[in-house]
């Protein structure tokens, strides 16, 4: 049965009014309608930074920490560097990774260990910021398991900061895989999943620069 047409909000409604209309009858069952058409919605968290420290190695592995007064960060709800570690974590299958530039050992650490898992992963990187002082992107290269790729242009950056789990969860945002973005800079990353437009669009750019850059 065709559901019923919901009536539009009275102009310069109060809050109340807006809150009984939003639980009407009409508005409920158009809105499930549009929700059992649409599908679910998609999974979506943000991530900010600076970090008040760098995770605690042990905190990382899982383990307690034995020194009595470590000043590294053991909570990872106080952590988006450990939150977003934990995204790359998760990835069982696939691990495409398109940023400027990696020189935050955590991280680096992180896309080695998803080779170690058997994770095919893909790394798009600036040709220039991968041989700057600290970059692990000469680490990277010689992982096994790691492919990696830069785009050989002298007057331009490979300047994105994305990365793709398994083809189903996007991370993106102004950070940059540095210790410096991690403790000093103010930035951001969002996370989302069951997005497939979205996500494809970028899947798609990922795999546009690693034909180009080949």
């Amino acid at each position: 049965a065709e559901a019923p047409r919901a009536r539009s909000a009275p102009s310069y409604a109060s809050p109340a009014s807006l809150r009984r209309w939003r639980r009407a009858p009409a508005f409920c069952a158009a809105m499930g309608a549009c929700l059992s058409i649409a599908g679910p919605l998609p999974q979506q968290r943000a991530l900010f930074f600076p970090d008040r420290a760098m995770p605690c190695r042990q905190a990382l592995k899982g383990q307690p920490c034995r020194r009595k007064h470590c000043t590294y960060e053991h909570d990872a709800s106080r952590s988006s560097l450990m939150q977003l570690l934990a995204v790359i974590g998760d990835a069982t299958t696939t691990l495409d990774v398109c940023v400027f530039t990696i020189t935050c050992n955590e991280l680096a650490d992180a896309i080695i260990a998803a080779a170690k898992r058997k994770v095919r992963v893909r790394v798009i990187t600036d040709d220039i910021q991968a041989t700057s002082q600290g970059s692990d992107v000469s680490e990277l290269a010689r992982t096994p398991g790691v492919t990696l790729r830069t785009d050989h242009q002298k007057e331009a950056h490979m300047h994105h900061k994305f990365a793709l789990v398994d083809g189903t969860t996007l991370v993106n945002g102004s950070f940059n895989w540095t210790r410096a973005a991690v403790l000093t800079n103010y930035e951001n990353v969002a996370i989302t999943s069951g997005a497939p437009g979205l996500i494809g669009e970028y899947t798609r750019e990922f795999e546009r620069l690693w034909r180009a850059f080949a």
